[in-house]
C-alpha cells in the first residue's frame, strides 16, 4: 500500500510551532488507514489552516458559525479526500487538554482520515468504534489515549 499525501500550509503559524508536521501527518495518515484495514493505494489532501479558513468552510459546508478542529471532504477512490485542520483552534484545545501539539494533530489527521475512509461518530455505536479505532492508531505512534485522562 502506498500513501500520498499533498500538504499545504497556508497558517504560517503551523510551520514555527511544529516543524515536522509533514512527517508526523504520514505517519498518523498510516498508522489510521492500517486500523482501518484499508486496502490498496490512497491519496489525500491536507491542509493546514487557520481559524479563518475553518469557520469559513464551516460555514459553507455544515452551516454552522465559527471554526472547528477538523473537516473532512471525501472523495472517490484513490483520492480519499481532504482534511483541513485550524491552527489556533487546535493550540487551544491542546493546552486546555493539557495534551502536546504533536499528539492533538495527530490525532485530528487520525480522526480526519478516519472521516474520509466513512467512519463517522454520530450515533453511539459508530462513535465508540471511531474512538476504538483512533485509539489503536495513535497506539502505534506511540501517543496515548486521548480519550482517557489518566493515560495522558
Amino acid at each position: 500500500m502506498s500513501v500520498a499525501i499533498d500538504i499545504s500550509i497556508p497558517c504560517k503559524s503551523w510551520r514555527r510551532a511544529l516543524p515536522r508536521a509533514g512527517a508526523l501527518a504520514h505517519r498518523a495518515v498510516a498508522a489510521a488507514l492500517a486500523e482501518a484495514r484499508h486496502k490498496g493505494d490512497a491519496e489525500l489532501s491536507l491542509v493546514l489552516a487557520d481559524d479563518a479558513a475553518l469557520a469559513t468552510l464551516n460555514a459553507k459546508y455544515r452551516r454552522r458559525k465559527g471554526p472547528t478542529n477538523v473537516l473532512s471532504f471525501p472523495a472517490t477512490p484513490p483520492l480519499l479526500g481532504d482534511v483541513v485542520i485550524a491552527y489556533q483552534t487546535v493550540v487551544r484545545e491542546a493546552r486546555a487538554q493539557n495534551k502536546r501539539l504533536g499528539d492533538h494533530f495527530a490525532h485530528l489527521v487520525v480522526h480526519g482520515t478516519l472521516h474520509l475512509l466513512g467512519h463517522d461518530h454520530i450515533r453511539r455505536a459508530d462513535a465508540a468504534r471511531m474512538e476504538r479505532l483512533e485509539i489503536a492508531a495513535l497506539f502505534r505512534l506511540g501517543i496515548a489515549d486521548p480519550y482517557n485522562e489518566d493515560a495522558r
